[in-house]
């Protein structure tokens, strides 16, 4: 769906289907898509500003144009990526695009179990977790409905960083839609392979505990790190209705 929204060819006609219900109730996915797309260029392109040479993507779904190997590469050229997704489908793709790629490749697992993702021999072999890490969680913790569970992964994620490692993540918030509207989008979602949940501010905040917030904190995505006036959404970011931030472990 996310595929499609960004106006890719990795997609099926059931994910075209489902994609075209949501956006009956938010005609604004596809820019949702493409604010969240630049965050990610932003906020890798930021890290490798801080040093960082090494990334796990969770829930990274198809590593197509502008990936987060692709853009770190670009200015360091032997940083390391693994990207992970549960989707056999998504991971296959991947595994293709990957091919050939250098330091970047795809693995199936859960995020749900997140020390099989640490102790899994390619991210062993890859990554190493004596030092800074980016650990990227973009759209993905608002498909764990339950608050302890997420908690309880980037608590494990959080343990496994080294000092002066980031975590990055987008999450969608019902704070400036109205309650039928995200009520409704959450029962679109619920016939989906992975349910939706919104979260305020408040509730996205706690999950960067034991992180260091990096300024301008938590934020609309348009709003984090702008490069100019011409940004999409700049003007009326709250219409993205999710948060974007970026949190550093001491």
């Amino acid at each position: 769906m996310w595929d499609y929204y960004l106006g890719g060819a990795h997609n099926f006609a059931i994910d075209r289907q489902a994609a075209e219900q949501i956006l009956l109730l938010h005609p604004d996915m596809p820019l949702v898509a493409q604010v969240t797309r630049a965050f990610l260029r932003r906020v890798v392109e930021f890290l490798v500003g801080q040093g960082i040479d090494q990334f796990l993507d969770i829930g990274a779904g198809i590593p197509t144009v502008g990936s987060v190997h692709e853009i770190a590469q670009r200015f360091t050229p032997t940083a390391r990526v693994v990207y992970v997704d549960h989707d056999p489908v998504a991971v296959a793709h991947s595994q293709a695009i990957l091919s050939g790629a250098a330091n970047a490749m795809a693995i199936r697992a859960d995020a749900r179990r997140p020390q099989e993702i640490l102790d899994h021999p390619a991210v062993r072999n890859l990554l190493d977790w004596g030092r800074p890490t980016g650990v990227l969680a973009i759209a993905l913790f608002h498909f764990i409905p339950d608050d302890n569970e997420v908690l309880s992964i980037i608590r494990v994620l959080h343990d496994a960083m080294a000092s002066g490692s980031y975590l990055a993540l987008t999450h969608a918030s019902a704070d400036t839609l109205d309650r039928a509207s995200a009520e409704q989008g959450e029962a679109l979602y619920k016939r989906a392979t992975a349910p939706l949940r919104f979260r305020s501010r408040d509730g996205i905040l706690r999950l960067f505990e034991g992180f260091e917030l990096i300024d301008p904190g938590l934020v609309f995505i348009p709003l984090w790190r702008p490069e100019s006036a011409d940004d999409l959404m700049l003007d009326t970011p709250d219409r993205i209705a999710n948060y974007a931030g970026v949190g550093r472990k001491l």
